[in-house]
Formats: C-alpha cells, structure tokens, sequence
C-alpha cells in the first residue's frame, strides 16, 4: 500500500491560505474543440494560462511561503526551468521573503526577467533542470537558505491539488482529467482530491517522448532516469522519478501516454483556434 504524500485535508489547508491571494481560475467548454476532439466528448479547459505567472505552480509557491516560518529569515531557494520560479518569485514578492531561483543555462530569457522582476535573485548554473537542482541544493547548505523543491515537498504537492479541488467545484460532472507530467506535483495533487471526493474520475498523465522518465518508470513499475530531457515544452522536461510523486502516481493513475513536439505544437494551434487563448508546451499536454 502507497504511502501518500498529502492528504485531502492538507489540500484544503493549503487552499485555505493561498485564496486571498488566488482568485479561481475558469473552467470553460468550446464548442469547436468539443468537435475536434469527436466522440461527443465534452472537453472542460482549466484555465491555469489565466494565473497572474501564467501557470499553476504559482499555488504551489504560495502554499509553501505562506507556511509560517519557511524561509521568513533565511530565504527560500529553487531550482527551474521556469514555472515553479516564477510562481515562488510571486510568493515572495507578495508576502516579502527573500527568494534565489537556479536556473540552468540556456534557460528561457522571458521566464527569468520575469522571476528577476518579482525581485528574486537569478543564478544560471547547470547544463539542465537536474544539474540546477544539484546546484540549489549546494546553495541551501552553505547560506542556510530553506529549500523549495518543484516537485519532492509536500507542500507543493498540497497547493498543486488546490487546483482540482476548484476544478471539482466547477464541473461536478468530470469523468476524466488528463495532466501534463513533468515532476508529478499537479497528477498527485488531483489524484489525491480525486480519490477522496470523486473515485470514479480517471486521471492520466501525458508526458513529452522525448523527456519520459516518468513514463517509462511507470510502464516498468521501477524507478527509471535518463540522460537527455529533449522537449521545447520546459515544464515537462525532467530525467528523473521522484520519491514523493512517483508511488503515487503508480498506484492512482488510470494510464500514461506520451507526446512527440510535433503533436504537442498541434495542441497548441488547436488551443489557440478554439479558445482563442495562448498556452505553452507543457500547458498543452494536458
């Protein structure tokens, strides 16, 4: 039997403190993607794009900075490729925390003018996401700063679950969620709503082909790494299992597929067609 990372009630929790600062995002059916889609499938888009960073992983900065005592003095610390950052260098920013953000080289100007923005402290070290992991965990030991990891913290995974704890509220009548993977937090947040209120909801993950550790381990039912994450969608672009997520979404998850960037830009042309609102890769897998 899995050991679960969170629970309902910390999801809840987490909720309880990132709402006056997090409106609701909307939940909206279209009429044409429904077509595109066929099958009479009803398709309902959560709109995380809508956030004031533009993805969900502000609420999973938000629910960690908002604990008391997590890095009031010393300061937060993580490692990105984009989301998570921008979504801890908001929390920090509204709630006046010191924040240093790793990113790895090569990493997407826009995303660090905006966490430089927010007044976080930038540093570009590590050839990937994984390497810039390495590098904030080094960091937190010699200045004593408190880490925020993207996916392995309980914490984020409870502020990830805020998000179909919403969902739920909005459209009572899902039969299925499909959520992109790059870390696990989203997937294991919702499967921990989902198995709590609504057991008859299937959830699935979606993860880039050319980045599908967790995938891989899935299907293999063991761990797995690999030696390139390979995708444009950064979000999904992860080598690695991780300890917190990955039983969880062994147990919970109804299947897992993955996508190519050929198909995961089509995704993004039929978004933009049909919703008329622009997503990025990681966005569009799920």
């Amino acid at each position: 039997m899995t050991t679960w990372p969170v629970t309902l009630e910390d999801v809840r929790a987490a909720q309880a403190r990132i709402a006056p600062l997090l409106p609701p995002t909307p939940a909206r059916s279209y009429a044409e993607l429904d077509e595109r889609v066929g099958s009479g499938i009803r398709v309902v888009v959560k709109h995380e794009n809508f956030q004031r960073t533009g993805s969900f992983k502000v609420r999973n900065g938000l629910a960690l900075a908002t604990l008391p005592g997590t890095g009031e003095q010393s300061g937060l610390v993580a490692a990105t490729r984009g989301n998570h950052g921008l979504g801890l260098a908001f929390a920090g920013h509204a709630l006046g925390r010191p924040v240093t953000i790793v990113v790895p080289h090569g990493n997407n100007p826009e995303k660090n003018a905006c966490m430089r923005a927010y007044g976080a402290r930038l540093i570009e070290e590590g050839r990937d996401y994984d390497e810039a992991v390495e590098v904030m965990q080094r960091l937190a030991a010699a200045q004593g700063l408190a880490v925020a990891h993207s996916t392995n913290d309980p914490r984020v995974i409870a502020g990830a679950g805020t998000l179909t704890l919403e969902l739920l509220d909005q459209a009572p009548d899902l039969e299925a969620l499909v959520i992109g993977v790059g870390g696990g937090s989203q997937a294991v947040g919702a499967l921990t709503v989902c198995r709590a209120l609504a057991p008859k909801v299937a959830v699935y993950a979606v993860q880039a082909a050319g980045a599908a550790a967790i995938h891989d381990a899935w299907h293999a039912g063991r761990p797995v790494s690999v030696e390139r994450a390979d995708t444009f969608a950064d979000g999904l672009a992860t080598r690695r299992t991780y300890e917190l997520t990955f039983p969880a979404l062994r147990e919970g998850l109804a299947g897992f597929v993955t996508v190519t960037d050929a198909e995961l830009a089509e995704a993004l042309r039929w978004l933009l067609a049909t919703t008329h609102t622009l997503v990025e890769g990681a966005g569009a897998a799920g």
